[in-house]
C-alpha cells in the first residue's frame, strides 16, 4: 500500500508543470489598436509560453469606466492622455507604472469609391455632406481630438448636427467603409486597415485648448500605458516592458503607428 501511495504521489508530481501556475492577465485597450495588440499578445506568448494575454478592446473612457466599476484589469492601455490622467486621478493605476508607447494621427476619410476629396474640414459643412461618422467624444479619444479641430476652425456648431455617433472608433471606421456615410473621423492607424474600403481625404493636426481664451496649442496623439492598481501579478509589468522593447515597438509600426522614440524626435 505504501508503495502503491508514493507513486500516486509521484506521477502527481509528473502533471504538476509550470503551466499549471501560468498567469493571466486582462489587458484593456482602446479599440485603434485591436490588430496590433491581437499580434502582439500572440508574441508576447510565443516568448512567454507559461503566460496567457486576454484582450478588452473598447473605447478608452468606456473602458476606465469599467475598471471604475470593478472589473478585473492588469493593464490599461487609452488612446489619450486625458484618459489615462482620470485613471490616475482616481487611483486606478499603480505609481510610477505609467509610460507613452506608441504615436498616431487623426485623419478623415471617405469610402474608397467616392469622388468626394476635402482640402479643409470647412467644406464638411456643404448640404450635400448630410452624414459623417465620429466617435462619442464623451467616450471616445478620436472624437474629442477631431471635436478640438473643428472648434479650433469654428465649424462644429455647423458639422455637430450631421453626426452620427459611434461607440468607439472602429465602429466610424465601419460605418464609411460601408458607405453608410460620406465621411468619418479615425486614427490614421484605422484607415490603414481598411485601406481597400476606405481612402484618406485630409489629413488633420491635433489641437487642445491653451491657457487662454480662444488659444489652441498642438497636441499631438500619444498612447499611455500602466499597470492597474488592481494587478497582482508581475506579468503585467513584463507585458508592458514587452510592448516598450524594439520588437513590440516593431510589431506595432507594422500597423501604422509611429515608435515612440520617432514620435517624440
Amino acid at each position: 500500500m505504501r508503495r502503491t501511495f508514493l507513486s500516486i504521489m509521484a506521477a502527481g508530481a509528473v502533471m504538476i508543470s509550470p503551466m499549471a501556475f501560468a498567469d493571466t492577465i486582462t489587458v484593456s485597450a482602446a479599440a485603434s489598436l485591436t490588430n496590433a495588440y491581437t499580434e502582439l499578445g500572440k508574441a508576447f506568448e510565443a516568448k512567454n509560453p507559461e503566460h496567457k494575454v486576454e484582450f478588452n478592446f473598447g473605447a478608452s473612457g468606456s473602458l476606465l469606466q469599467q475598471i471604475l466599476q470593478g472589473a478585473p484589469v492588469d493593464v490599461f492601455a487609452s488612446a489619450d492622455q486625458a484618459t489615462m490622467d482620470k485613471a490616475e486621478a482616481e487611483g486606478m493605476i499603480k505609481k510610477g507604472t505609467r509610460a507613452d508607447f506608441i504615436g498616431n494621427g487623426l485623419v478623415l476619410i471617405v469610402p474608397i469609391n467616392s469622388d468626394r476629396s476635402f482640402s479643409s474640414l470647412e467644406e464638411l459643412t456643404a448640404d450635400d455632406v448630410e452624414h459623417i461618422a465620429m466617435g462619442n467624444p464623451d467616450t471616445t479619444p478620436n472624437a474629442r481630438y477631431a471635436r478640438a479641430a473643428m472648434q479650433k476652425e469654428g465649424v462644429w456648431d455647423k458639422i455637430e448636427p450631421k453626426l452620427v455617433l459611434a461607440s468607439n472608433v472602429r465602429q466610424s471606421l465601419s460605418y464609411v467603409s460601408r458607405g453608410e456615410v460620406a465621411a468619418g473621423f479615425v486614427f490614421s492607424t484605422d484607415a490603414k486597415q481598411d485601406e481597400d474600403k476606405v481612402k484618406v481625404a485630409l489629413e488633420i493636426p491635433t489641437v487642445a485648448a491653451g491657457e487662454k481664451e480662444g488659444e489652441w496649442v498642438s497636441s499631438p496623439i500619444v498612447y499611455p500605458i500602466a499597470e492597474a492598481a488592481q494587478s497582482k501579478t508581475t506579468v503585467s509589468s513584463d507585458f508592458i516592458a514587452y510592448v516598450l522593447s524594439e520588437e513590440g515597438q516593431s510589431i506595432l509600426a507594422q500597423y501604422g503607428f509611429v515608435p515612440i522614440k520617432e514620435f517624440k524626435q
